[in-house]
């Protein structure tokens, strides 16, 4: 059975893990005790280490065939050193990884004023969340092809499910644009998301592959956000004007809701099928 080593510990990596038991002899990099007793339980062989701390990352070179990374970079900063530290590690010696699924995000792409983007896109971040995406996401291109490693690069727009959804700001009355000025964006559900880092794994194609992880039904921010009110009976958040919504808001909410883009994810439907089974939002709605 081949080694796949887990690198970011959070939700998605926890709704993949069950899938990947059967396929895979997984280890899970954590840096808490805590932690790592969590995923021994759940059937995965921790190995300590701090993406923070170059010296922990040593052991990681040789041991795994293939790599899931799903950790963030830092939380500022226009690099992902997190990610150089591990890929410096991880060419320390000649058995390295044949694999490498990444999920990065589709801040990558900036501000596309609602027109439909696919992953031939140009890189346009305009952001430093997003500046430290497309730096990882070339280092692992610079990795994959000075080592011959076949690497799946998952851009993921907004992850929702029953147990992350925004409701703090419809609690808190955060107010959104006018839908006249509204901006679009796609949404993909966790489990969905977890489905196409299995499905990426399991993938015989080589090379560098590109992926929109999304769903199939671009929405306007503020209608995402009317329809959980209306489903789960809380009142909608007010609709003001787009530069008065600027001014309320935090620069970091503020640059999720100011970029507008339509995700098309043809690719991915055709390449890793069966793995969308929420195509839409109204799919969790209707659950709810």
């Amino acid at each position: 059975m081949r080694t796949l080593l887990i690198i970011g510990t959070g939700d998605i990596a926890r709704r993949a893990l069950p899938l990947l038991l059967p396929h895979w002899r997984i280890l899970a990099l954590t840096r808490r005790p805590e932690t790592a007793a969590q995923w021994r339980q759940l059937g995965a062989q921790p190995v300590p280490g701090d993406l923070d701390d170059a010296r922990s990352l040593e052991r990681l070179a040789g041991i795994a065939d293939a790599v899931l990374y799903t950790a963030p970079p830092p939380d500022s900063g226009r690099i992902d050193p997190r990610m150089r530290k591990v890929l410096s590690r991880l060419a320390k010696t000649p058995s390295l990884p044949q694999q490498l699924v990444y999920i990065s995000t589709s801040g990558v792409y900036g501000n596309a004023d609602g027109k439909w983007l696919d992953e031939t896109a140009p890189l346009r971040p305009t952001s430093p969340r997003a500046c430290r995406r497309v730096d990882a996401e070339r280092a692992l291109r610079s990795f994959a092809i000075a080592h011959g490693s076949a690497l799946t690069i998952l851009r993921a727009p907004g992850i929702y499910a029953a147990e992350r959804l925004p409701l703090t700001r419809l609690l808190n009355g955060t107010p959104l644009i006018d839908a006249a000025e509204d901006s679009v964006s796609n949404h993909i559900h966790a489990d969905d998301l977890a489905r196409l880092c299995v499905a990426a794994l399991q993938q015989p194609r080589g090379g560098i592959r590109v992926y929109n992880a999304c769903d199939s039904q671009p929405l306007p921010v503020g209608e995402w956000y009317d329809k959980l009110a209306d489903t789960l009976g809380y009142p909608r958040a007010p609709r003001l004007p787009r530069a008065v919504v600027q001014q309320q808001v935090s620069p970091g909410l503020w640059s999720f809701m100011a970029e507008s883009r339509r995700l098309c994810n043809a690719r991915l439907l055709r390449e890793l099928p069966g793995c969308l089974r929420y195509p839409t939002v109204d799919e969790l709605l209707r659950q709810l």
